[in-house]
């Protein structure tokens, strides 16, 4: 894992530098994929109705429940590579 690992930190320290900033739901697919690869499942209370960008965040990663944190690591790396 220690390979992927490395990959998945020189794909975070290159979205802080992409080109062009991702739309919306592919920021949503960014975060939800860091914090699946680095945290696992989605955990804790949902934001309230009036949190609508916490909310977002929070569906995203919870959708993403059951996907395993290595597998969450490659489609991270291969979503910032798509993006350069």
């Amino acid at each position: 894992m220690s390979d992927l690992q490395s990959l998945f930190e020189t794909a975070v320290a290159e979205s802080k530098n992409l080109s062009s900033r991702p739309d919306n739901d592919t920021l949503l697919k960014i975060y939800s994929l860091y914090k699946q690869g680095t945290s696992g499942d989605a955990s804790g209370k949902r934001p309230g109705m009036f949190d609508m960008v916490g909310r977002a965040k929070f569906d995203a990663w919870a959708k993403l429940s059951g996907t395993g944190q290595e597998d969450a690591m490659q489609q991270y790396v291969d979503l910032i590579n798509s993006l350069k």
